[in-house]
């Protein structure tokens, strides 16, 4: 029996052990899907980094061809049938046609790419000989000027018009495997299968008389509207007199007949030292100025906007001494001047508004750009229609293509041959090509492409002297009112709108989620966290086009009506919730312990709307006492002093400068008065303490107001300037609601994970719950909060709709809080949609959102390496 019993008990005991190693086996369900877990979480994370890095890469194809060279596609060289010296040349924006005009009259039509010659005509010249020639922008309008002191014009244009492939006629007889010619036009086909048909249009105007000695320099202008067209052209003759005629031409429309009256109006004298000779002359499109340069270095201004009584409003030198000007042109626009001379150097002069007294009309001619200097003299300068390029060309026959405003040369074109005679260039209207033709008839063009000539690192990045800028500067402008004004690209004051932003909301948003989240984290009772945290987190979920939208037509017009208000407020309500705090610390404990939780909080709410309340009615009476009752105009500058406002802005540090003091002085002496009164006793001791500190922080912020007046300084023009309704405290203050719930979400849980008995330990101590909190709670929760506070400034940085709604979108660079900007999101999602794809403005804009995706991941990264360097520090304790 004992045997078969304790058989029976081992028996019992081995099934027992083999249920607990059954029960410790983990079933392969659970290990099949942690497995599964784990892989989905693998691939996810390697997926996100993949996205990532996808990203990148895209930006950047997308973005580096803004920084890629120019490319040479080809170029050709030939002889035209011509014993003539040939003095103008056009060709068409195709690069198919072009008009060489000779000296005795002869016109050659003939095909840029293979030098076939199209068409040949003769311009009747009267035996004159022609000693000036110069053209409009577009090169078609040509006006000669002769020995015989008469001027004739010249139209050399081309008719472009399309051919159906079924109305091709017969006979064309092929000039290459693009071209085909029949007539004297020319048939090329386009991606429609139909034909584009060439052909040139050439016609010589009747002479006019201008002079009785030789024309040595003219230039020729074609303004005015359809209806009414003006022509106006200057011209020089060999006594260096200096003429401007304009001619109005009135068309009737129901007849087409022209009524044409011309007025001529000699010039005062240029003043010429002994010997010199005038080498160019220039007018602008609607004959308001003329500049005349010398042999001698000079250039000389002429303002004729009162053409009655014209004055030579300046005399400037723009070459070394002894260096003469050989060349000069405008830039499209005509606001730059480039200027050429004899040693080959190449400077570019904008004509600036500067108030001087040297000058008859205030303006002078300012050196804004210095290019590379070419290695010869340069005897020949030609514009770009369409950008701010031009083409030099030197006496050793070197041919440089540059762009002014990014200051670079595209093209140092190499000469394929000797030429023996002087050379003129042009560039093709679509800025995609230069002939050059020489005096003898030697033709070369080349062909290239240059997509971005407008933009360097430098131009994207750097200061840039723009066109009627007083010094260089950073600027983005990529669109404007008429074609002739130039984009421009840089990304500064985006760069600083989108830091301006996020400062401003930040400013607003950390104290206000900090507070909140060490309130409910330490001090507020766990029904009321339980409530209030909720609705914080509700917050997240407003989309920002509504707080946008509320922002641009509903904040923003209440702020400028009530900006009075709004300043008080800004001190009001801090005072409002410590008048709550007061009133609580001088209740009776048992009342304070009964009434905890939500009428406590009831009550700090109550208080702060009550002095909301007051800053509402007072708001009138505060603008009026500080800033003469009209607070938009003083921050003009026109009334008033720097006084009021430097002393709102003093006034906090002014208080905590002096409770510092009165702490370190008299804190041990304040602690032993109020440390054996009864609570309400203490409150009221307390109140008058705080009353005597505001009250001398307000003096020592108006006496330090007042130093810095008496000492000139006035924030007006800094960061405080002339007020706009959509403005940066209106964004600040939107940008903040949007950003509050997720620092104070995040903030929050971070305090709350802070072991409890470090609270425990600190309070044993004899540490107060705001002690413990300052001085425990908050350092070893210092990683969390820290990334709170950049989570938030990551949403800052990249919001998009708030600002797009409520900035007022302006490219400015001041850190006025009352003044607009605009963000680099809020950029890409204005100009984004009206981009031409690959174009300059498309690439720009990518760069734009790469700039910002290098900002977060800059700050992200910076972020986590301090937020671990805090942890480490938390482990520590």
């Amino acid at each position: 029996m004992t045997d078969t019993a304790s058989h029976q008990s081992h028996s019992a005991a081995d099934r027992a052990e083999r249920g607990r190693q059954r029960s410790l086996n983990t079933s392969r369900s659970v290990i099949w899907g942690e497995k599964i877990a784990g892989g989905v979480i693998t691939v996810g994370g390697l997926m996100v980094i993949v996205a990532v890095l996808g990203i990148m890469v895209f930006l950047f194809r997308v973005v580096m061809p803004l920084l890629a060279g120019g490319e040479m596609l080809g170029n050709v060289r030939y002889q035209l049938d011509t014993d003539q010296d040939v003095i103008w040349v056009n060709g068409d924006e195709f690069q198919t046609l072009a008009i060489a005009v000779a000296a005795e009259g002869r016109v050659i039509t003939y095909h840029v790419p293979t030098g076939t010659e199209i068409a040949r005509q003769q311009f009747d010249f009267e035996d004159a000989e022609v000693t000036a020639v110069a053209g409009t922008l577009e090169r078609d309008r040509v006006a000669f000027g002769f020995d015989d002191g008469t001027v004739r014009f010249a139209e050399l244009g081309f008719a472009t018009t399309t051919t159906a492939r079924r109305n091709l006629p017969a006979g064309l007889t092929a000039l290459d495997e693009r071209d085909r010619v029949l007539d004297g036009q020319v048939y090329t086909e386009v991606g429609t299968g139909d034909f584009r048909t060439l052909s040139s249009e050439i016609e010589l105007g009747e002479a006019e008389a201008v002079s009785d000695l030789p024309i040595i320099a003219v230039d020729y202008r074609v303004g005015g509207t359809r209806e009414r067209p003006t022509l106006a052209f200057a011209t020089v003759d060999a006594d260096n007199v200096v003429r401007v005629s304009r001619s109005r031409i009135q068309v009737n429309m129901m007849t087409g007949a022209q009524t044409v009256t011309t007025t001529t109006t000699e010039l005062p004298p240029l003043g010429l030292a002994g010997g010199a000779t005038v080498t160019g002359i220039l007018l602008s499109g609607n004959a308001d100025r003329a500049i005349v340069s010398s042999d001698d270095g000079y250039v000389f201004r002429y303002d004729l906007r009162n053409m009655d009584n014209p004055t030579l409003a300046e005399s400037r030198r723009v070459a070394d001494e002894g260096v003469a000007v050989t060349a000069m042109t405008f830039l499209s626009g005509e606001e730059s001047l480039v200027v050429g001379s004899e040693d080959g150097a190449v400077h570019v002069f904008f004509r600036l508004q500067t108030g001087t007294e040297a000058t008859t009309d205030g303006r002078e001619l300012v050196r804004a750009r210095s290019h590379a200097p070419m290695p010869a003299a340069i005897i020949d300068l030609s514009e770009a229609q369409r950008q701010k390029e031009f083409v030099a060309t030197d006496t050793q026959g070197n041919v440089w293509v540059y762009h002014s405003t990014s200051d670079q040369v595209l093209f140092e074109l190499a000469r394929s041959g000797e030429v023996t005679t002087e050379s003129s260039a042009m560039i093709f209207p679509r800025s995609n090509g230069v002939m050059l033709i020489s005096q003898g008839g030697e033709v070369e063009a080349w062909q290239y492409t240059q997509r971005h000539p407008e933009v360097t690192l430098r131009v994207l990045f750097g200061r840039i002297w723009y066109e009627g800028y007083a010094e260089p500067t950073f600027v983005w402008q990529s669109t404007a009112g008429t074609d002739l004004a130039e984009p421009k690209y840089s990304l500064i004051p985006l760069i600083f709108g989108t830091t301006k932003a996020a400062f401003y909301a930040m400013l607003f948003a950390v104290p206000i989620a900090l507070g909140a989240a060490i309130y409910t984290s330490e001090f507020v009772d766990r029904r009321v966290r339980a409530t209030v945290k909720p609705m914080m987190e509700m917050m997240e979920s407003l989309p920002t086009v509504v707080l946008g939208f509320v922002a641009a037509l509903v904040l923003a017009p209440l702020v400028e009506e009530w900006i009075g208000a709004v300043l008080l407020g800004f001190f009001a309500l801090p005072m409002g919730l410590m008048l709550g705090a007061f009133i609580w610390q001088m209740l009776p404990v048992r009342v304070a312990l009964r009434l905890d939780g939500f009428p406590k909080f009831i009550l700090m709410g109550g208080t702060i709307v009550l002095t909301a309340l007051v800053a509402l009615q007072l708001g009138p009476l505060f603008e009026q006492v500080l800033f003469n009752s009209d607070f938009k105009d003083w921050t003009t500058g026109r009334i008033g002093t720097g006084t009021p406002f430097m002393f709102l802005i003093l006034l906090p540090m002014a208080y905590l400068g002096v409770a510092w003091g009165f702490r370190r002085l008299l804190g041990h002496h304040w602690r032993a008065l109020i440390g054996d009164r009864n609570r309400a006793a203490a409150g009221r001791l307390d109140v008058l303490r705080w009353l005597a500190l505001l009250g001398a922080a307000m003096l020592l912020s108006f006496l330090l107001a007042s130093l810095l007046t008496a000492l000139g300084y006035d924030p007006r023009g800094g960061f405080i300037d002339s007020y706009q309704q959509r403005n940066a405290l209106v964004v600040g203050f939107v940008m903040a609601f949007a950003v509050i719930p997720n620092i104070y979400t995040l903030a929050e849980d971070a305090l709350n994970s802070v072991p409890s008995h470090l609270r425990a330990a600190s309070l044993a101590c004899g540490a107060t719950p705001w002690q413990t909190a300052l001085w425990v709670i908050l350092p070893t929760a210092a990683s969390g909060v820290f990334s709170a506070i950049m989570m938030g400034m990551g949403r800052a940085v990249g919001e998009t709709m708030i600002v797009v709604m409520a900035a007022g979108n302006t490219p400015i660079m001041e850190w006025n809080i009352f003044s607009g900007l605009r963000t680099l999101s809020a950029n890409i999602a204005i100009e984004l949609p009206e981009a031409v794809r690959d174009g300059t403005n498309y690439r720009v804009l990518f760069l734009a959102a790469l700039t910002l995706f290098i900002m977060t991941f800059v700050i992200n990264t910076g972020a986590e390496l301090i937020r671990q360097r805090f942890r480490k520090r938390a482990f520590q304790l």
